[in-house]
């Protein structure tokens, strides 16, 4: 499997160059570029225009280093998802199913119907805010595999 290297949080506004402090509200944005997954940064205030953005979000630098929950934003997971429907890279395509699994735990996307066939099962979600039907192929990952995924999600979005 592919490892996408995505950078962890900087604490330095893309922007300007300027440290982000602990309390410091910054702003983030998920770009795609020369296919990887790259995060930028901004302190509030100094954010540019990112096109081809593929989500975006706000957060706060922790005052500590303690571990902390993740903040799940359900938009910002359902643009990612959109995104990577266009893709048909089989690493991209693994991505995509693991935020689908995400979504369907958080209760955005709700399992509709299981289509099986000779070239393996698909999966039927429907957005249970705006009724759009998904159709997810199973790409038949192991749990390990699914934990793989789901770790490179979490660090692309700030959350390990």
């Amino acid at each position: 499997m592919t490892q996408y290297d995505i950078a962890a949080p900087t604490r330095i506004c893309a922007a300007t160059g300027k440290e982000l402090k602990p309390g410091d509200v910054f702003f983030a944005v998920l770009l795609e570029v020369a296919g990887k997954f790259v995060r930028k940064d901004f302190a509030v205030g100094s954010q540019v225009q990112e096109p081809g953005a593929i989500a975006s979000w706000t957060g706060k630098i922790p005052a500590n280093d303690k571990p902390h929950k993740p903040v799940f934003n359900d938009e910002l997971l359902v643009e990612w998802f959109d995104h990577l429907a266009r893709s048909e890279d089989a690493n991209r395509l693994n991505i995509r199913y693991v935020v689908a699994l995400l979504l369907m735990r958080r209760k955005r996307l709700k399992f509709e119907d299981l289509k099986r066939s000779k070239d393996g099962d698909t999966m039927v979600l429907r957005d249970a805010r705006t009724g759009t039907r998904h159709e997810i192929a199973d790409p038949r990952l192991t749990e390990t595999e699914i934990a793989a995924v789901q770790d490179e999600v979490f660090q692309a979005l700030g959350w390990q």
